[in-house]
């Protein structure tokens, strides 16, 4: 008989520490348990809690394998430099997005004196400085790189600019700590922006995770390994989308080509990557609580929630104070309700692509920007506030195509499926070392609702 492999895979969240332990034999996820992540004091403490309940739970102690990702402390912060908004500020926000990051600032063409004070008191992990196609414009990143070279600053840079002027860019940062990546955008309609995503993950590996004292073996951000657990499992059952509305951030990542779906439909801008993540950094169930209701409105809370302005204003102010708050009463019931489905509706709105009718020489036709999710037919909900609700049919309608946003490209109609395990970033880290288990383990865990 085959002996057992026993695998801990490990995700340090920025609320809560998840563990989970997985038998790779039979494909087996064995059990799961969490604590709070104890950022103020050792944040190591909330992942020994989790693995004591994990141990009792299970009756394992030793294990063949561990394995982790981290979102703690924030996650890992980058701010992106680039041209021109759509194009090359874009390919870098998505790069970064894509490597699991969170942008904490985003700035195009030519930065100023006072952009660069802003982006040393950010403080980021990363900064990801680009512009330009290869043999266009180099101005704006010899300028950006001078600016840069004479600041005080004590993060890395990655360069991800127009080839022709890398040199030059290099020797002006030469007394910081600076790395060179391919273009994000060789040209007007190529990204290229995996060999930014993945430098940025090297840097983490090597500089972020140590700082930050965790000790485990880290492999990647949590976003990244959420994403990663969608793309396998996509190849499974299609094109897909999942959601995780977290304490601090709701993430959106899409699993399909989204390119127009109709030869009367002309698309504007960047071509989106097939596997896309977005994170609202401002939109969270704890944390980022009030940035729902300064993002959509505190009117919006009471319409789905039925309670008073005053009880939410209170509330949402003790949830942003306490973070680890979990509901009791119906009242928080409702409002936990309410900010994940106005969290979700916010980030699919923002993440989903847009239509408009324009005129041609032709006649009528239809112009698209971002992706079109319309036919995509499968959700996955994530996240413990998703996965804790007794409505999740109710939430995912906030995903949905609304009427009264008639241009706004996001799913029609899908049916949900539920990571009621609370695995899927744990399926990610699994599937750097067996991905064929990641996928068995999510077959049997990830459900239709």
């Amino acid at each position: 008989m085959t002996d057992k492999e026993y695998i801990l895979l490990i995700d340090y969240g920025s609320t809560f520490t998840k563990v989970a332990v997985v038998e790779t034999t039979q494909n087996e996820l064995l059990g799961t348990a969490s604590a709070y992540t104890s950022i103020e004091t050792d944040i190591n403490e909330g992942f020994e809690n989790a693995l004591s309940i994990l141990k009792h739970k299970t009756g394992i102690t030793a294990f063949n394998k561990r394995l982790a990702c981290s979102s703690a402390a924030g996650g890992l912060q980058i701010i992106a430099s680039g041209l021109v908004p759509e194009l090359t500020a874009k390919a870098a926000s998505l790069a970064s997005m894509g490597a699991g990051a969170k942008v904490v600032g985003l700035y195009s063409y030519e930065l100023t004196q006072d952009d660069i004070t802003e982006i040393i008191q950010k403080s980021p992990d990363i900064m990801l400085l680009t512009g330009g196609t290869d043999g266009g414009n180099k101005k704006c990143i010899l300028h950006n790189a001078k600016l840069l070279s004479e600041a005080s600053v004590d993060f890395p840079i990655i360069v991800a600019g127009n080839r022709s002027c890398s040199r030059e860019v290099m020797q002006l940062l030469a007394n910081h700590t600076v790395y060179l990546c391919d273009n994000v955008m060789p040209t007007v309609s190529t990204l290229n922006i995996e060999p930014a995503r993945q430098k940025i993950r090297e840097i983490f590996l090597e500089r972020i995770v140590h700082a930050k004292g965790l000790s485990d073996n880290i492999l990647m951000p949590t976003p990244a390994a959420v994403l990663a657990a969608s793309q396998l499992l996509a190849g499974e059952i299609g094109d897909m989308i999942t959601i995780d509305v977290g304490g601090a951030t709701t993430d959106i990542y899409s699993m399909t080509n989204g390119t127009p779906q109709s030869s009367n439909t002309l698309f504007r801008g960047l071509p989106e990557p097939y596997a896309k993540r977005t994170v609202e950094g401002d939109i969270g169930m704890r944390i980022s609580a009030s940035g729902i209701v300064e993002t959509a409105g505190i009117e919006r809370l009471v319409e789905v929630s039925g309670l008073s302005v005053k009880y939410i204003s209170e509330k949402v102010q003790y949830y942003s104070e306490n973070t680890n708050f979990l509901p009791v009463t119906t009242e928080q019931q409702s409002l936990d309700f309410a900010l994940a489905s106005v969290a979700i509706e916010t980030a699919i709105k923002r993440h989903a692509g847009e239509i408009e009718e324009v005129y041609t020489i032709a006649g009528r036709a239809f112009m698209q920007s971002g992706k079109d999710l319309s036919d995509v037919k499968t959700i996955v909900m994530t996240g413990g506030a998703l996965l804790h609700s007794s409505n999740q049919k109710e939430l995912a309608k906030y995903a949905l195509y609304n009427e009264k946003e008639p241009f706004s490209l996001r799913p029609k109609r899908a049916r949900l499926y539920s990571d009621k395990s609370y695995i899927m970033a744990a399926m990610g880290l699994l599937g750097t070392y067996k991905p064929k288990s990641a996928i068995e383990i999510m077959k049997k865990s990830v459900l239709p609702v």
